[in-house]
């Protein structure tokens, strides 16, 4: 079966544009390189053409498809959870700002891509569950347009302002008092706009999430279409073997010290293995149920999704065994 596979350049994705990765019996991946905001070499926005099937399997933002499942899109997950991300360090201030807590940020401006992107889900989420600051209290001014259509409680304080790239100098002009975005602007990461991140000592402030919670966020994973979900129902195990098998290679490029342009690549490598008891990507659906419920219960406190939904409604039957 030949198939359609959107991805972005990760190092644990490199193998499937390489020639690298072997393959799986029946099964012939021509994959894509499609950024989501960032321009790649197939292009942008993979979410939005998954969802308009040009696309047989993608790597999709994880709020968005919770999104989805709760409207009855016709979707299945596949427990493969390529981007993780801590929202301690998404969370950027002014480089002279006062604010240097989470408390800090009730009743402030804070911008975001869009009010269902994952980062933003997590970041508010963790904003209410894990620091007890409730986000509703926050001016939220969103840039990108919502992937699914949301229907927001009376009273959440929300404007579209777009224009993401301008984040940065509307921090520097007071017009914001904070951004939480996965993708900085170049103007912010270049240091043209000093900026800084809201926790003065965000590895400490991760590492402290990790030990309470007890995982790595999930940000994307991979899904397809419930078409191929049921034309061959051992297609959830074909794929996560190709992802494990390309994250067994990416994960053997960090044994050569020089690989990165990390100085010390290896050294933080190790260190990472430590701090997290181990690899913190991990794989299946049993190892990442927690993670997942976490995010459900972020999602229906931020009306993202509605009615029942479980982490085992996400995946085919043959997923929830891993």
């Amino acid at each position: 079966m030949d198939i359609t596979l959107a991805l972005d350049r990760y190092d644990r994705h490199f193998p499937f544009f390489d020639g690298s990765l072997g393959q799986v019996e029946g099964l012939k991946i021509e994959p894509f390189q499609v950024g989501q905001s960032a321009n790649l070499r197939d292009g942008n926005d993979r979410h939005e053409r998954f969802l308009k099937g040009e696309f047989d399997v993608a790597e999709f933002s994880m709020s968005s498809f919770l999104a989805a499942k709760s409207k009855g899109i016709p979707i299945v997950g596949v427990p493969v959870f390529p981007r993780r991300l801590f929202s301690q360090s998404q969370m950027w201030v002014r480089q002279d700002s006062g604010l240097v807590t989470p408390n800090d940020l009730a009743g402030k401006r804070v911008a975001l891509s869009a009010f269902q992107t994952t980062l933003s889900l997590l970041a508010k989420g963790d904003l209410e569950f894990h620091y007890q600051v409730p986000w509703r209290s926050i001016k939220w001014k969103t840039t990108t347009a919502e992937k699914i259509p949301l229907n927001l409680e009376p009273g959440v304080d929300v404007e579209f302002i777009g224009g993401r790239d301008r984040l940065g100098t509307l921090l520097m002009e007071g017009e914001i008092d904070a951004f939480f975005l996965p993708h900085p602007p170049a103007n912010v990461m270049s240091g043209e706009i000093p900026a800084r991140r809201l926790f003065l000592n965000p590895v400490e402030a991760e590492a402290e999430y990790f030990q309470n919670q007890g995982f790595f966020p999930i940000m994307h994973l991979i899904v397809m279409h419930q078409e191929l979900a049921d034309c061959d129902p051992e297609m959830t195990l074909k794929l996560m073997a190709l992802f494990h098998q390309a994250s067994d290679i990416a994960e053997n490029y960090y044994t050569d010290p020089n690989w990165s342009l990390l100085v010390g690549c290896r050294h933080h490598f190790e260190n990472e293995r430590k701090l997290f008891n181990g690899s913190p990507w991990l794989r299946g659906f049993k190892a990442n149920r927690k993670n997942i419920e976490v995010m459900i219960r972020y999602a229906k406190d931020q009306s993202i999704v509605s009615g029942e939904l479980e982490p085992e409604n996400l995946f085919s039957a043959i997923g929830l065994e891993t």
